[in-house]
């Protein structure tokens, strides 16, 4: 199971196992006792799962290893903002439903007989207990706000620029969901593992919240630099970008990807490094594929000299394995991290033996006679596929083309579709799990 699959189902796992073991709901009957039941789990599922989801998004360095990659772990943070949304609609269905099927008639609400510390009025339950009016109103717009901002960040039409600003509302929703949980979570949880796993959660996501209303997150791995060249291949609609940093860049490894900030009201934007590093020269590429309004206006308008700010490195697709062989795919600007793999390779002595595949619905002669140089210069074996010409890359050749794929790993970097066929595949034939390695490259 992949560390995000496992730590996705853990999290679930936990918090369901610490709710069933402070609830007596088993024990109950009828609607509304049920139904009290699974409202306090439903908000413990959506307030923990977002809490999580928040730590995440504040980029925490010592967490980026073990989820092997930011690109892992904005995965899993996507994940949990999809079962923060589907819980928090289970929650406000059991509340609002419940009034709405009263009204109806099609539901009978018991007699109260006084809420959760509503007997120790002098008390600080009693003084909770007041405040749960404010806090189900405050739930409820928080809740409503905080779905718009999730389905909107769900949305592939949704520009980048507006996610980037709106998604960080989220915090702020999260701050507000935070009030309504401590107020109305059932008292006796508090003093039992389940509450106080919340509290450590909320704690935490609290601090991320916070940290990242401040503007903080990743603020200490930021450098500035200038662009010294700007080269465009209008072939393949992809911008190389030459950047030299200011003091403070720890370099990087081939295969890691850095956010860049060249406007700022457009924001940064994540790009795999194309080079290798040299603190001599302090020089970093990146090439960008024209992909949208934003990528689409940087060969027009990046110029030499102009100032900006690189974020990272972040990443865990690094190529390193003990494998005696490797089998790369780059697929169309899938490319980049392998271009950096080929020059810190060059000239240096042979340490693995390396078929790269590169599939291609464009082709541009000086690109390829670079990407021929760099292969040629680094000891690895290139296969060029052009769609048009050749046929799309198949796994079958992949496997035909390196007859000893089984003691190989694989490195993939592309659409995520062609991705995960090719993983279906090797696996299906025998390649372990632990050997198929690739770069998620999708930020929301």
């Amino acid at each position: 199971m992949k560390p995000i699959q496992f730590s996705f189902a853990a999290l679930m796992l936990l918090l369901t196992a610490l709710w069933l073991a402070a609830d007596t709901f088993a024990f109950q009957s009828g609607y509304f006792a049920v139904r009290a039941a699974f409202m306090q789990y439903s908000g413990i599922v959506a307030i923990g799962a977002m809490s999580v989801a928040l730590i995440l998004a504040a980029r925490p360095r010592w967490l980026e290893p073990r989820l092997r990659g930011l690109d892992k772990m904005y995965r899993l943070h996507k994940w949990l903002g999809i079962a923060a949304l589907v819980a928090a609609i289970a929650h406000w269905w059991f509340g609002q439903g419940t009034k709405w099927m009263v009204g109806w008639g099609w539901l009978t609400r018991p007699q109260r007989h006084g809420g959760h510390g509503a007997g120790d009025a002098s008390g600080f339950a009693g003084w909770l207990h007041g405040l749960h009016g404010p806090a189900e109103t405050v739930g409820e717009w928080a809740f409503y706000a905080v779905a718009v901002l999730i389905v909107l960040a769900l949305l592939k039409r949704f520009p980048y620029h507006l996610f980037r600003k709106t998604h960080t509302w989220l915090a702020a929703g999260y701050l507000a969901l935070v009030f309504h949980a401590v107020v109305l979570l059932k008292p006796a949880y508090w003093s039992q593992p389940v509450g106080w796993a919340l509290a450590v959660l909320l704690a935490g996501g609290t601090g991320a919240a916070l940290w990242i209303l401040a503007g903080r997150h990743g603020v200490n791995r930021r450098v500035q630099g200038r662009i010294e060249t700007v080269a465009a291949y209008p072939e393949l609609k992809v911008t190389e970008t030459a950047i030299v940093l200011d003091r403070g860049w720890p370099g990087h490894l081939a295969g890691q990807f850095a956010f860049v900030t060249t406007n700022a009201d457009e924001g940064p934007h994540p790009y795999t490094i194309a080079s290798a590093w040299n603190p001599a020269d302090r020089r970093i590429v990146f090439l960008t594929k024209a992909l949208g309004d934003h990528t689409g206006r940087l060969a027009a308008e990046l110029k030499a000299g102009l100032p900006v700010t690189v974020e990272g490195p972040y990443g865990c697709f690094d190529f390193r394995d003990t494998q005696p062989r490797q089998i790369w795919v780059g697929a169309g600007i899938g490319i980049t991290p392998f271009f950096a793999r080929l020059k810190q390779l060059a000239g240096g002595p042979a340490v693995q033996d390396i078929d790269l595949f590169h599939s291609t619905a464009d082709f541009d002669p000086a690109a390829i006679d670079r990407l021929v140089a760099d292969a040629a210069a680094a000891g690895v074996r290139l296969h060029v596929r052009v769609d048009r010409r050749d046929g799309r890359l198949t796994p079958q050749a992949i496997r035909a083309a390196v007859p000893d794929w089984k003691n190989a790993s694989v490195w993939f970097c592309g659409p995520p579709g062609f991705g995960r066929t090719l993983r279906r595949d090797f696996l299906g034939h025998g390649l372990p799990a632990g050997r198929f390695h690739q770069e998620l490259f999708q930020m929301r």
